[in-house]
């Protein structure tokens, strides 16, 4: 009698460990969840206890790195997207994570090298359109606004939708002096929206430079 109550016990407890392994893995930190709700300081400390646990784990690196940009820190994101090219050398998403931190940290040709590295590795990549904008920033800031337009216009094509992308692409025009093509850049941003000041400025700008009404 007592064999055969144990017996229900262990059973019942025995069939209660699923369960527990379900909870503990739903309970688990989840640093890209956390990245992807804004809660970057939280995808950070997330990453930085598995990275003290298993330093090769690469989607740390990863998400670690997409936080750290978006904090602004991009000292630190530079050290971990290194550390996971270490890693890693030819992981698209580190290549591609080192473009936007040295863009953002001014190193230009540096950024250039990686962007255009990650092109060559992912042509269609998921960052494929960000990549070509970020490119024709850089090639704005560097006066180069032929090379800009190219870029602006493989952002655009990529992703038509970006109000902000085409006033860019505009400006490369009207820097460039193709100021009718700027025009309908320009005019392209303010119907994707139309409370877009730079579009708007931009506009008047050059319509006033040929004397359009």
């Amino acid at each position: 009698m007592r064999l055969h109550a144990w017996g229900r016990r262990g059973l019942l407890l025995l069939a209660l460990i699923p369960a527990a392994l379900v909870a503990q893995t739903q309970a688990r930190p989840d640093a890209l969840a956390e990245y992807r709700n804004g809660n970057y300081a939280r995808a950070v400390s997330i990453c930085q206890s598995e990275l003290a646990a298993n330093p090769n784990n690469l989607d740390s690196h990863v998400v670690i790195c997409w936080s750290l940009i978006q904090l602004g820190r991009y000292d630190e994101a530079r050290r971990y997207g290194l550390e996971g090219l270490r890693l890693s050398r030819y992981d698209f998403r580190l290549i591609e994570i080192m473009g936007e931190v040295n863009y953002y940290m001014g190193q230009n040709n540096e950024a250039l090298q990686y962007f255009q590295d990650y092109i060559n590795m992912a042509p269609d990549g998921a960052r494929t359109a960000e990549v070509y904008y970020y490119i024709g920033e850089i090639y704005i800031r560097l006066g180069k606004y032929r090379h800009a337009d190219i870029a602006l216009s493989t952002a655009v094509y990529y992703t038509p939708g970006n109000a902000v992308w085409w006033s860019r692409l505009a400006y490369a025009r009207e820097s460039a002096g193709d100021l009718s093509e700027a025009i309908g850049a320009y005019e392209r941003a303010l119907s994707l929206n139309a409370n877009l000041s730079d579009a708007r400025r931009g506009l008047d700008r050059v319509r006033a430079s040929l004397r359009l009404p």
